[in-house]
């Protein structure tokens, strides 16, 4: 999924880097706006964990391999806005000391990773939080389908920007193809590993887990073992 340097051409990579900048610029205002200074731990352990996941490549088929994003994973932690900044923040530390990702492509790559599959992830797991119950095993629930929708959400952003600006001979209906078939599978991995995340996080800490705000505490028992009213 990081596109490398020359993959696709300077005038396509310009733009996306714009948007990528103007992106970034929203995702800064609205975090400063809405995270508490206790928050900012959890995030950085976020884009940490992240890191961590991207690092870690498994196959998939056919000799291909492939990572996890973690933008839906991020989202539902921390919210939308910081997930893009966390990703961001992984994308740019592995393009620089890594060489995962070409300089030229970073826009291309944060706008795919981070703003699409982050907000276009959040958007699908807020709709599907509005249809399942309002319950932990719910949040679960979206949060795998979101974060596997939100793969493939980026391999068609990325077929697109390689409609507007390939610089290879391989057809755009192999690339489309090969993308979105290969990152349906990622997909599959991305889901059940969120939604195992969300719910380990869930059981221990559900007051951390951004995603799951809308739910009402659990009664608390007291000593006597009754709950009370």
């Amino acid at each position: 999924m990081h596109i490398p340097d020359g993959f696709v051409d300077l005038r396509t990579s310009v733009a996306a880097g714009a948007v990528a900048v103007g992106g970034v610029a929203v995702a800064i205002r609205r975090t400063r706006e809405q995270v508490a200074d206790r928050e900012i731990a959890l995030a950085g352990m976020t884009a940490a964990f992240v890191f961590a996941l991207q690092m870690m490549n498994f196959p998939v088929a056919s000799g291909t391999s492939g990572h996890l994003i973690g933008g839906v994973l991020a989202a539902v932690l921390v919210g939308p806005w910081v997930a893009v900044l966390c990703l961001t923040t992984v994308l740019v530390v592995q393009c620089l000391l890594f060489a995962d990702g070409g300089l030229s492509a970073l826009g291309l790559n944060v706008v795919n990773l981070a703003l699409v599959a982050c907000l276009g992830g959040w958007v699908v797991f807020r709709g599907l939080r509005a249809l399942l119950p309002r319950t932990r095993a719910g949040v679960v629930i979206a949060s795998g389908v979101a974060a596997g929708i939100s793969v493939v959400l980026a391999s068609v952003a990325f077929t697109l920007e390689y409609a507007l600006g390939g610089t290879t001979d391989v057809s755009l209906r192999a690339v489309a193809g090969a993308m979105v078939g290969v990152h349906l599978l990622i997909g599959v991995g991305e889901g059940v590993i969120t939604g195992a995340v969300v719910a380990a996080v869930l059981s221990v800490r559900p007051d951390l887990v951004y995603g799951a705000r809308d739910l009402a505490a659990a009664p608390r028992v007291d000593l006597g073992g009754e709950v009370p009213a």
